[in-house]
């Protein structure tokens, strides 16, 4: 368990929230970039939390991030860990927002985690060279003899999920033109702003913010990466939030294993 508590905050107790998720990853601060979304909501909210990263045998959802709040009570998915957070505490992360613009940030988190989520999966497990510099690490430190079938096993359950997902049975140029739209698409709604909507940060800039960190800070080559780097104004949203949420963000000298069915996790909207 690693000490993850911003300052400011808002619990009066010493007992923290327990997020879990994998740790960190390839400088990033989580290897799911759900549970990037979350740790960016908890500190907007500012509670205390702990991240506790040998949790997922006991996801309730066979998927992290969950947490354990202070009450004892289990939040599945980081959806509905940011309704239970806002909720229990009388939070609005979309304070700032008029009617219309939440009705917006809502079709942008659905558009980011229903639709360019996968394509990002897509671009990380299947072709080759990304699988082998990225999930295929995942159990570089299980036992020799079991890691060649542990990697196999994960990539083909993936490959599945992307086939019943819908997206993973396109052609990789088409894969490339629909995550495209999506990034365009945000590059356009963020135009020379700071935020998304309104006038400050809301919930749906922690989801973006995640989303692209895990396309541009690990070095996976894909298309959709290449486009978000071209993108000068997504490029710097992105380096502005990840600065003032995780101010450094650690780079871990070796990428850690992640232990039990972690394509599972990665894949699905947390």
């Amino acid at each position: 368990m690693t000490a993850a508590i911003p300052a400011d905050a808002r619990q009066s107790d010493k007992t923290p929230i327990i997020l879990y998720g994998f740790g960190p990853w390839m400088g990033l601060p989580d290897a799911s970039h759900y549970t990037v979304k979350t740790e960016i909501q908890l500190r907007m909210a500012k509670l205390r939390y702990v991240k506790d990263v040998t949790g997922f045998a006991a996801a309730p959802k066979g998927k992290l991030p969950y947490i354990r709040d202070t009450d004892g009570s289990v939040v599945a998915d980081s959806t509905f860990i940011r309704a239970h957070i806002e909720r229990s505490r009388g939070l609005d992360l979309d304070a700032a927002l008029k009617p219309r613009q939440r009705a917006e940030a809502w079709a942008v988190e659905r558009m980011l985690e229903d639709h360019l989520g996968w394509a990002i999966a897509w671009f990380r497990w299947v072709p080759e060279e990304a699988f082998q510099a990225g999930p295929a690490r995942f159990y570089d430190a299980a036992p020799a003899e079991l890691q060649d079938d542990l990697r196999n096993a994960a990539r083909a359950r993936v490959i599945s999920n992307l086939q019943a997902h819908g997206l993973g049975r396109h052609a990789y140029d088409e894969i490339a033109e629909l995550g495209l739209r999506s990034l365009n698409a945000l590059a356009m709604l963020l135009g020379g702003g700071d935020y998304l909507f309104g006038s400050g940060m809301s919930a749906v800039d922690a989801t973006a913010t995640a989303f692209l960190a895990t396309l541009t800070v690990p070095p996976l080559a894909s298309p959709l990466r290449d486009r978000v780097l071209q993108l000068d104004n997504l490029t710097d949203y992105t380096q502005r939030n990840m600065a003032r949420f995780f101010p450094p963000v650690p780079k871990p000298a070796a990428m850690p294993a992640l232990h039990g069915d972690a394509e599972r996790e990665l894949m699905a909207a947390g």
